[in-house]
């Protein structure tokens, strides 16, 4: 049987991706740069409050004119790093097809549960939802794939809101989070034979809004197989996109043009 040091490489993005250690701070230079910009142009509200701890906000980004719709993002890091502040400039694809664009930033583990973080993410998409009128699409990355796919869980989010959901993208999601009670995250992830399952999309009924999962064809190999897992479960596609890993996936959110952005401005 493998053990923990075998599960905690598996899902060991960083260690193998070549120069790792150069793109959070790339990503958080190029967000502040794109916020400032937006700031100076009127276009950013930035810090707005969601919930009752100071991690509990989110950054909008509005297009010029009245918005075609809402796109939320959903940041990763194994639930236990980052914030909105790195993925800003991941906005400009859908922005530049007319749509407003929203990243929520989320209380992290061990400070508080999986399932704590899953209600706040449902907030803040209740909260975007009064501030931003249109269709509604998901997209979150890694953890944040797992987020996005637990709003259709039945009773996460208000009917009213979910009517309006008409696209998911999970990128690289993590869908089970069962593989992770072998790994040492799991006690920092507070999960347990309950919770783990408990907090898997995988194991969630079937939704009926549209959705498409995401993954990089050069990911680890169990980040292929969560997706795959999703796509199984949940009788939706799933796209491996060649040559791509876990930290550059996502560089498509960036361009109008490129088939993730329309996926999430539903011209596809």
């Amino acid at each position: 049987m493998p053990d923990q040091d075998y599960w905690d490489d598996a899902y060991a993005n960083a260690a193998h991706i070549a120069d790792a250690a150069s793109y959070p701070p790339t990503w958080s230079d190029r967000a502040q740069d794109f916020r400032n910009r937006l700031s100076e142009r009127g276009r950013a509200q930035l810090g707005v409050s969601y919930g009752d701890t100071a991690r509990q906000a989110y950054d909008l980004f509005l297009p010029d004119g009245t918005p075609k719709g809402l796109s939320i993002f959903v940041h990763g890091g194994y639930w236990l790093r980052f914030d909105r502040s790195y993925w800003s400039h991941f906005a400009q694809g859908a922005l530049a097809q007319g749509w407003a664009v929203a990243m929520p930033s989320y209380d992290l583990c061990p400070d508080v549960s999986i399932a704590d973080i899953t209600r706040q993410i449902a907030k803040a998409v209740v909260s975007l939802a009064q501030s931003v009128d249109g269709p509604i699409t998901l997209s979150g990355h890694s953890a944040g794939g797992h987020l996005v796919a637990r709003m259709l869980a039945p009773g996460i989010l208000p009917a009213d809101v979910l009517t309006r959901v008409k696209q998911v993208v999970p990128i690289s999601p993590v869908a089970d989070l069962r593989p992770l009670l072998k790994t040492s995250m799991k006690d920092d992830l507070q999960l347990d034979d309950t919770k783990a399952p408990a907090e898997s999309p995988v194991l969630q009924p079937t939704p009926s809004c549209p959705v498409h999962i995401w993954v990089g064809g050069a990911e680890r190999p169990v980040f292929l197989d969560q997706a795959q897992w999703l796509s199984d479960a949940w009788d939706y596609p799933v796209a491996v996109v060649p040559d791509r890993h876990h930290f550059d996936v996502i560089d498509a959110l960036q361009d109008p043009e490129t088939d993730l952005v329309r996926l999430l401005t539903l011209k596809t």
